[in-house]
């Protein structure tokens, strides 16, 4: 008699489930398609992992990556033992820890400042103006740069020289010196009004009465700031710096080292612009070295993951707030 109950009960739920599912279909149809591009774009290729620990080669060799032979974990001794292993992990740590330390406040400085414009016109402007860079892709940034900054045309360059601020004109764009100045400030031009935007979605759940209570109470504009608008933050700000901790070594918010690393960097700025995604995609695709390549990245890979679940542990300790 249960079990004929259980059965009964049974239809009713699946006729509910059927009827929700034909009026949600459209919904469920983007929902299936964004799954299916995620599994085969992002899941299916991790099987390319076993890649470095086989010998593989698509140039000599005739066998897939399942069916070559082991070479176990001799890639990555290889590499830990490279003569440039310490200078490129140094060139991506200090480029990462960098644009952490600049791209993360600024568009949280950036938010607050729009969020304080009373002009709304003037707000509307500086905020499309700002997260427009962001739809320009690195080419177009690194063309704009050598316009900028070269030694022959560039106008910086002509300026700095017109107005005596330098004798000749300076080597933005081949001295080491300047590397890392010029890739940290590009990226925080680039992408600091779109991570902006973020940030002012946050600023907007926050009760206004709050804001008018504290101006009666006497609470001036940085006291508002201070105790209303960046406690209200907080859990984005969390969010954002786990996901920021945790694509690190790619770049954090504005995940474009490779990028900034690849077109920007020559002979002559190579001991500061070399690191590991660069230096990775030379010996894949230039050499031919795919296994060896393929266990530098799984090595950053490993690293960047450990430092998400790092990062979401100290946040949720410290804030009770985290990301998982």
């Amino acid at each position: 008699m249960n079990s004929e109950q259980s059965v009964k009960s049974v239809f009713p739920l699946f006729a509910t489930l059927r009827k929700r599912f034909k009026k949600e279909r459209t919904l469920h149809l983007f929902v299936w398609l964004g799954l299916a591009l995620l599994l085969i774009f992002n899941y299916i290729p991790m099987f390319g992992i076993l890649m470095a620990f086989k010998n593989y080669s698509i140039v000599t060799g005739v066998k897939g990556i399942f069916t070559s032979s082991w070479a176990g974990l001799s890639y990555f001794h290889e590499f830990v033992t490279d003569y440039r292993f310490a200078e490129i992990v140094r060139n991506t740590i200090i480029l990462s820890l960098l644009k952490v330390v600049f791209t993360f406040p600024a568009p949280i400085l950036f938010a607050i400042l729009l969020n304080e414009a009373r002009h709304l016109l003037f707000k509307r402007f500086v905020q499309t103006v700002s997260y427009l860079p962001h739809f320009i892709s690195w080419v177009v940034v690194v063309g704009l740069s050598f316009s900028f900054l070269s030694t022959d045309i560039g106008v910086v360059n002509k300026l700095l020289v017109q107005w005596g601020l330098a004798e000749r004109p300076l080597n933005f764009l081949t001295s080491a010196n300047y590397f890392w100045g010029l890739a940290v400030g590009s990226a925080v031009w680039k992408e600091m009004g779109w991570w902006a935007i973020i940030f002012l979605a946050a600023i907007s759940g926050i009760n206004p009465s709050l804001y008018e209570a504290a101006q009666i109470d006497g609470a001036g504009r940085l006291a508002r700031i201070w105790h209303i608008t960046l406690p209200g933050m907080r859990g984005t700000i969390i969010v954002v710096m786990i996901l920021t901790i945790g694509s690190i070594l790619g770049g954090g918010l504005v995940g474009s080292n490779f990028e900034q690393a690849y077109l920007l960097g020559n002979t002559m700025n190579n001991s500061t612009s070399e690191i590991v995604q660069t230096y990775a995609f030379k010996v894949g695709l230039a050499d031919g070295r795919y296994s060896y390549a393929a266990a530098i990245d799984l090595i950053q890979s490993v690293i960047s993951v450990v430092l998400i679940f790092s990062s979401n542990a100290i946040a949720k300790k410290f804030s009770g707030s985290s990301l998982f």
